[in-house]
């Protein structure tokens, strides 16, 4: 919750007996905006805040330090302020029957009301991850049913070499 606002965005519409979190009107998405701009500002030029940041393949190219920010959540695609500042994208996928069966081992308060998942959750998944697929590029798929560990070296490994492609200048890339 921020500051003495409400802790439930303005725009999170009831259905099923309960707030609608998995639409983007119910997120504070401008504030996320913000925050990860803050962030570029402070760390991209090595603690020295420019008036214009230089591009990040000059940035890796004058210095060892090397800070990134993993932005984790969902509907992180869907907002077109936030797909100006990527320079990675994944994506966790995971079939119907295991994403029901996850979610049904979380305790939610208020608990899912019987249906919801096939009647919104399921559905808004599909929904945003094609308007996803439609307005963003460069998205790494990872398989949501391997182990974590699986995962982090994955995304690790393709960090790597995404630095070392930034280095040798190879890639334009903006933020």
């Amino acid at each position: 919750m921020m500051g003495s606002e409400s802790p439930h965005p303005p725009n999170v519409s009831q259905t099923w007996g309960k707030d609608l979190f998995q639409v983007l009107d119910a997120l504070y998405m401008d504030e996320m905006v913000k925050s990860i701009h803050n962030w570029m500002k402070s760390h991209a030029s090595s603690g020295i805040v420019t008036e214009k940041p230089m591009d990040t393949c000059n940035r890796l190219k004058m210095t060892e330090d090397v800070y990134i920010l993993i932005v984790e959540g969902f509907l992180l695609y869907n907002y077109e302020p936030l797909n100006e500042l990527w320079n990675r994208r994944y994506f966790l996928t995971l079939p119907y029957e295991e994403c029901k069966r996850r979610r049904s081992t979380r305790v939610y308060q208020p608990a899912d009301t019987p249906g919801y998942f096939d009647g919104h959750v399921w559905p808004m998944y599909l929904k945003y991850k094609n308007e996803m697929e439609e307005s963003a590029s460069n998205i790494v798929y990872l398989d949501g049913t391997k182990s974590q560990e699986e995962l982090l070296s994955s995304v690790y490994n393709d960090i790597i070499q995404e630095i070392k492609r930034l280095r040798e200048g190879n890639q334009q890339v903006t933020a």
